[in-house]
């Protein structure tokens, strides 16, 4: 929340004085207007993924909860669903779900979850990885617009004719609103992925801290209780 008031506090201020404005009429090319899209696009999925991924964390810390109360939730010989029915829906009850079927299943021994663990990695990064795509785009959209502004500020050097003063200053014209295509573009496309890497390293941070909660209360609370109750069935 601090970094999303933050930005908007800042586009606030760019909007104020005139410079988001400036920078979208000086850009005939409209790649700054296309990067300032994909960006905010960017952002709404980074919000997105954040909200699922703190539904979760919140899912998580409540079945954690639970289970060390009452390891009775784990009891697969008694009831197949009364994991799905006392803990809260998320990624990481399903996960302690699968740990009661298969310990149920193997029928005792040593209980193994690091098969499960890589899939609930995997469901929890879920398209996380977009991030990177989008960062990447960004920045390449802005090279784009850098040699466009470049090819655009030196093609009417080719046809100049030094003598003749109203090519001359037509010429400079355009090779200013290349340059301006050129610089307008490297900078959208450096500060959109600047900070679309900046909000995805955030949402990875707290997608790891929920991992390892999740292997932390799995490992001290589910597996030991599972091994303790196939033992005591046998």
């Amino acid at each position: 929340m601090i970094f999303t008031g933050v930005t908007l506090f800042a586009a606030v201020l760019l909007w104020h004085f005139g410079l988001i404005q400036q920078m979208v009429v000086s850009d005939r090319t409209h790649i700054s207007s296309l990067i300032g899209v994909l960006y905010i696009g960017a952002s709404l999925h980074c919000l997105w993924r954040t909200i699922i991924i703190s539904r979760e964390d919140d899912a998580a810390r409540r079945a954690g909860q639970l289970v060390a109360a009452d390891s009775r939730l784990l009891a697969f010989h008694e009831s197949a669903a009364g994991v799905a029915n006392e803990l809260p829906k998320g990624l990481v009850t399903a996960h302690i779900r699968n740990l009661a079927t298969k310990a149920g299943l193997q029928g005792g021994g040593r209980l193994d979850q690091t098969l499960l663990l890589r899939g609930l990695a995997g469901q929890l990064r879920g398209s996380n990885h977009f991030g990177s795509f989008a960062s990447d785009t960004l920045m390449k959209l802005g090279l784009l617009g850098t040699i466009v502004g470049f090819i655009m500020m030196l093609a009417p050097i080719a046809g100049l004719d030094a003598e003749n003063r109203v090519a001359l200053k037509s010429s400079m014209t355009l090779m200013g609103d290349g340059m301006a295509v050129a610089m307008y573009t490297t900078l959208a496309g450096l500060v959109g992925s600047i900070l679309i890497k900046i909000q995805y390293y955030m949402l990875d941070d707290a997608t790891n801290r929920l991992f390892n909660h999740a292997v932390g209360m799995t490992e001290v609370h589910v597996v030991s209780a599972l091994e303790r109750q196939s033992a005591g069935s046998k």
